[in-house]
């Protein structure tokens, strides 16, 4: 155990966040999302709800704020300006925490824009469409 750093993210995860470069992508997703068939990287958090996931990720993972959205969600396949349940609760996080709400990929884009993912965390959430893509930022160092 660490101080300071949220006990969801488990030891493999925080070297893939740490090992990410500016620019390079990681996916929450749903239970239910083909994560081991898209992902390069997949880490498990059996249980826990999409946007705790988020706000643990984003509790040390700063987002780029060189590009237009450092945030995509996957839009309702039958009404793709719906906000489902989940992806409100992600936007809420995102807004929680600075950032504005995600953009929103169709479903087939977003499968695509995942598997160009540095790695994904595949999450408990069993709500529909708990899925979001976040690009890392640059972890300025303010030491001397």
């Amino acid at each position: 155990m660490l101080l300071g750093i949220d006990p969801l993210l488990t030891p493999e995860l925080l070297h893939s966040m740490a090992a990410m470069g500016h620019g390079d992508k990681i996916a929450v997703v749903d239970a239910n999302f083909p994560a081991a068939a898209r992902g390069r990287r997949v880490h498990y958090l059996p249980g826990i709800e999409a946007a705790d996931a988020l706000r643990a990720i984003l509790s040390l993972l700063p987002l780029d704020s060189f590009v237009p959205n450092a945030a995509a969600t996957m839009q309702q396949v039958d009404d793709p300006a719906a906000v489902p349940p989940a992806v409100a609760a992600l936007n809420a996080v995102l807004g929680a925490h600075g950032h504005q709400t995600a953009e929103t990929l169709e479903r087939f884009a977003f499968y695509a824009a995942v598997q160009e993912c540095f790695a994904v965390v595949q999450t408990g959430e069993g709500r529909p469409y708990g899925n979001i893509i976040l690009t890392k930022g640059v972890a300025f160092s303010y030491g001397g």
